[in-house]
């Protein structure tokens, strides 16, 4: 059996769909499970919220046919758009939606041969400058698209705030918001989606027909100053792992790859089978935050590829084989990425094949 464990409570799942409906009016929700469901797995958490949320969104085919295999029928949008001319047959063939971002990609789809329409987004950039067709283009492509037979309807319209989550950026916001709904009121045939995670939460006045959350969906925040249990969410992932050995060590001793940590006293320090070859981060510094049967530890020394450190004190309890969590029940993820210099969306996405993934069905008892 694998020491290192990530156990995904697919109830949380659940809770932290409900709490995001609390915010809503009448908005339909697009859950995003781009990236293997941000790291938590997507066919798991696509079938545990297929009755609990209107649409999925991904951002490449390949995670839009995973879907399709795994016997998901719901909407499923294509964020990107497409990569492929190839691909347009196989989207109007599996009834995927897509993101028209550019003239390009609308004149591969004019010029398709299908049997159905694709259901498409027209992508506005208000303002992140990353995908979009331009506000002063927006009228031209809206109309073309219109009068494309390989185009169904009704078509919607969709943009991303890039600033939701950052309130010294306000005035930003609120320029998307009104580009987005002046475009919105000027069309009135358009399906609106706009709200990301922070737009959920912090500005109403982005909820539009859909919503679509990411990272909320999976208890933790996009905000750099609240944590997802601030806003009502619980941890979907729980990363974990086992005490292999205890090493006594006096004031003074050295540890570790590079002697990086000095004990401040006689103490007694955990080596944990945790590594950077399992996806925590090698640039963790000293004193990041563990639980140790229940309360908070912090790490010593370098981490390395296979194992870690953590200073259990002077008389530690503690015995080999005891549970180590690294973020999730009780440690809040975006804890340990303040720590490392990073967001919580990297540290869950980046765990490795050696983590094994165990899923808690909803409504089951027990502990991590």
């Amino acid at each position: 059996m694998q020491s290192v464990k990530a156990v995904i409570d697919l109830g949380a799942l659940i809770h932290n769909v409900e709490v995001i409906r609390s915010h809503l009016g009448g908005s339909r929700i697009v859950a995003v499970v781009k990236a293997n469901a941000y790291g938590h797995g997507l066919v798991q958490t696509a079938r545990t919220l297929q009755d609990h949320v209107e649409a999925f969104a991904v951002a490449r085919i390949e995670e839009a046919l995973a879907l399709r295999s795994a016997g998901i029928v719901k909407p499923v949008i294509l964020l990107e758009g497409f990569f492929n001319e190839d691909d347009i047959p196989v989207i109007a063939a599996s009834n995927f939606e897509v993101a028209l971002h550019s003239f390009e990609l609308l004149e591969q789809l004019e010029r398709a041969s299908i049997a159905v329409p694709v259901r498409c987004w027209l992508k506005l950039d208000t303002g992140m400058h990353r995908l979009g067709v331009s506000p002063e283009e927006a009228e031209e492509f809206y109309r073309r698209m219109r009068n494309c037979a390989n185009v169904a309807r009704p078509m919607g319209l969709i943009s991303h705030l890039c600033t939701a989550d950052e309130p010294d950026k306000d005035d930003y916001t609120r320029m998307q918001i009104g580009i987005f709904r002046k475009f919105a009121a000027e069309h009135p045939d358009l399906r609106t989606a706009l709200a990301n995670s922070a737009g959920i939460f912090s500005w109403q006045e982005s909820h539009t027909d859909w919503v679509r959350p990411g990272i909320v969906l999976y208890g933790a925040s996009p905000y750099a100053d609240r944590t997802g249990e601030d806003l009502g969410l619980k941890p979907v992932m729980t990363l974990s792992s086992n005490i292999i050995a205890l090493r006594k060590l006096k004031k003074g001793d050295k540890l570790g790859y590079g002697i990086s940590y000095e004990a401040p006293r006689d103490t007694v320090i955990a080596v944990v089978a945790m590594g950077y070859g399992d996806g925590y981060p090698r640039q963790t510094p000293n004193g990041t935050e563990v639980l140790v049967n229940g309360r908070i530890a912090r790490t010593a020394g370098h981490v390395c590829m296979d194992m870690m450190f953590v200073d259990l004190g002077p008389d530690p309890k503690d015995k080999i084989g005891d549970e180590v969590i690294l973020w999730g029940r009780g440690l809040p993820v975006e804890k340990i990425a303040a720590r490392v210099g990073t967001i919580p969306y990297e540290l869950l996405l980046k765990l490795t094949s050696r983590v094994d993934f165990v899923y808690r069905e909803p409504g089951s008892q027990g502990g991590v």
